[in-house]
């Protein structure tokens, strides 16, 4: 089944095990929000420089209430050397049955698009770099979700191109904003 999830709607239920066998569910009720990425493979230059930016910002994320869930289309023993030690749940989905169920693709236009060529570059001189084709294949493209406790999808977005995902800033003023909407209790 492959659907695409838009604002609004029900998020199924999941259940998950991570790289370090922790188990963990979207929703989750204990968890006010669940920022759920798709990025590419392990080790991928672009999607490293990206989510170090959530692991440099990640105390603020946790004060905002925000949990991270990152899925890879590599296995888990690729993804150790390379997202071991981030602060947030990483997910190994080497036969992408998740990208299928979640409606996330893969195009040629992932590397194609002229504003990835610069972060390719930047990324590709971090020593730390897998050896051999990607796991997985190179052309993912990435995706984002922000779903609340209650299962409710508060925003979802499908990128073009590899580079085309939700910066920190982005993820942050989501949040501000569905809870700026919310009615105060008295």
């Amino acid at each position: 089944m492959t659907t695409k999830l838009s604002a609004n709607d029900a998020f199924p239920a999941t259940k998950l095990t991570d790289i370090h066998d922790i188990a963990l569910a979207i929703p989750d009720s204990q968890v006010k929000w669940t920022h759920l990425q798709f990025r590419r493979f392990a080790g991928c230059p672009i999607c490293n420089l990206h989510l170090q930016s959530f692991v440099r910002r990640n105390a603020e994320l946790v004060a905002a209430g925000v949990r991270e869930v990152v899925v890879f289309h590599s296995s888990r023993e690729a993804l150790l050397p390379f997202q071991g030690a981030f602060p947030f749940h990483v997910i190994g989905d080497p036969g992408k049955k998740l990208y299928r169920q979640f409606g996330v693709e893969t195009s040629l236009k992932a590397l194609l698009n002229p504003a990835v060529w610069p972060v390719m570059f930047k990324g590709s001189l971090a020593k730390n770099k897998p050896k051999g084709a990607p796991e997985g294949g190179p052309l993912g493209l990435p995706a984002d979700f922000l779903i609340s406790s209650d299962g409710r999808v508060i925003e979802s977005h499908y990128g073009k191109h590899a580079y085309d995902q939700w910066s920190v800033d982005q993820l942050l003023e989501l949040v501000r904003g569905v809870r700026a909407s919310q009615p105060r209790s008295a």
